[in-house]
């Protein structure tokens, strides 16, 4: 039995070494070959480094600018100017807090809106030392690869010749207040949706803080758009969020006027009474000066209670305005962004070289043993 062991571990030594032995013989046999098309390796090589350059040369550098700021919102304010302002004036004198209309976590829905896009298109900006246009307009000045000219070219074409047989006025774009809705041309919209992938915004639900990033071909003028459009959401983000409370103080500065204006003139007939019956002495006097002096108290306790919700509104709007901590400014790039030159130069080559050696060792044999598969 032992003997009958001992032989099949030698026969199973013997098997191993000699799959070690084919296995050194293939890797061979495989550097062999691919020593024997080096001079294909070599010129392949050499047009996957003209096609990479090309290719490299033709992609505009493009710079990202990141503006990192932390808003304050959605908390209460029970401490706040509008609650010292009630402490002061009454315990009794509160007005009710509405629920936030907007937070944090809506940045990117905002920055990616249409009205947002819009107002943004019309901002001036310095791309050089004495040239300054809107943003709308600079957009037509960045460049695009060679081949998307090609690939678009038959949409000019066809598009060009139906411009020739049917005249259309490219509506303006304007905001129908009254209907909600924004009318936009065909131009218009294609540059509303390059603006939405050259500006974005992220929200960190972990920390809540909130990344705006722009990419553009000029650095300083994605410096000076993501600086921009962090104002500009903090001016929309403001006005959503004291709205409800700006409402609430003109419709209380009306109601103070209208109950001031009363209290004055009741005052005032009271006043005009007392004048008029001064040495009369009759119940029926008496009384219609009681009646008038309790209109009086109504009248003032009405004015008075009012006067104290306007300070309260007041307060509340400065309170309501939310407050943001720029972590990060934008600062002017120095190098561009994305993928470097010299990646898609190396991988070009390394695609051109996989390409060609993958034919000759195995494509050309698969193809032979195709064809006479089909004769």
């Amino acid at each position: 039995m032992a003997i009958l062991i001992e032989q099949t571990s030698e026969k199973e030594m013997k098997q191993d070494i000699y799959s070690d032995e084919e296995n050194e013989f293939d890797l061979m046999d495989l550097l062999r070959k691919i020593i024997g098309i080096r001079k294909k390796i070599y010129k392949a090589a050499g047009i996957g480094l003209v096609i990479g350059f090309i290719i490299a040369v033709s992609i505009p550098k493009k710079y990202t600018v990141e503006v990192t700021l932390s808003p304050e919102m959605g908390n209460s304010k029970e401490g706040g100017l509008s609650g010292l302002a009630a402490s002061f004036l009454g315990s009794g004198v509160t007005m009710a807090d509405g629920s936030d209309a907007l937070n944090a976590s809506l940045s990117p829905d905002i920055v990616s809106s249409t009205p947002f896009l819009l107002e943004l298109s019309t901002m001036e900006i310095l791309v050089s030392k004495n040239e300054v246009m809107t943003l709308d307009t600079y957009l037509d000045e960045e460049t695009s690869p060679w081949w998307s000219y090609v690939i678009g070219f038959p949409n000019m074409v066809i598009g060009g010749i139906k411009s020739l047989f049917a005249e259309e006025d490219e509506p303006v774009s304007s905001d129908k207040t009254g209907l909600g809705t924004i009318e936009l041309s065909k131009k218009e919209l294609k540059k509303i949706e390059t603006l939405k992938k050259m500006i974005t915004a992220y929200v960190d639900k972990k920390t809540s803080m909130t990344s705006v990033t722009a990419t553009f071909q000029n650095p300083k003028v994605a410096a000076v758009v993501a600086d921009s459009v962090v104002k500009k959401l903090q001016e929309y983000i403001i006005d959503y969020r004291t709205f409800k409370a700006k409402e609430d103080c003109l419709y209380l500065e009306k109601l103070f006027k209208e109950r001031r204006q009363e209290y004055y003139a009741t005052q005032q007939k009271y006043a005009d009474y007392l004048d008029s019956h001064d040495n009369i002495i009759l119940q029926s006097v008496r009384a219609e000066q009681e009646r008038l002096q309790n209109d009086v108290s109504l009248a003032y306790q009405v004015y008075s209670q009012v006067a104290s919700q306007l300070q309260i509104a007041r307060a509340k709007v400065q309170e309501e305005k939310p407050i943001f901590a720029i972590v990060e400014p934008a600062v002017v790039p120095l190098e561009p962004s994305g993928t470097s030159r010299k990646i898609y130069v190396l991988a070009f080559v390394f695609l051109s070289v996989c390409i060609v050696i993958f034919w000759n060792l195995f494509g050309k044999d698969f193809l032979n043993k195709f064809e006479e598969v089909r004769a």
